[in-house]
């Protein structure tokens, strides 16, 4: 059995009260059981974890957002219209 020790606790710990429906409580705690961890402690670190993940993509979408755009090689051109693009023998009816 292998033993998941990724914890990293950040100052005092909070108390917080969860509803669970039967199933999801039952999973939690075999889960929980298979990291030899208490069902607190492991929802706090899939909560951490959660979080965690939420807050690298928006700082992973802020740095893309923030790079200038790069040119385009070639002269600008016109879109295609509809009609040149639906002009074609795949398009048509037999």
């Amino acid at each position: 059995m292998a033993k998941y020790t990724e914890s990293v606790y950040f100052g005092a710990m909070k108390n917080l009260t969860i509803t669970l429906d039967e199933e999801t409580a039952r999973l939690a705690r075999v889960r929980a059981a298979k990291r030899d961890m208490s069902v607190s402690r492991y929802i706090g670190e899939l909560l951490r974890r959660e979080l965690r993940h939420d807050e690298e993509y928006e700082a992973a979408y802020r740095a893309w957002r923030a790079e200038k755009p790069f040119p385009l090689k070639g002269p600008p051109q016109p879109y295609p219209k509809r009609e040149e693009l639906y002009d074609r023998p795949v398009f048509r009816r037999r």
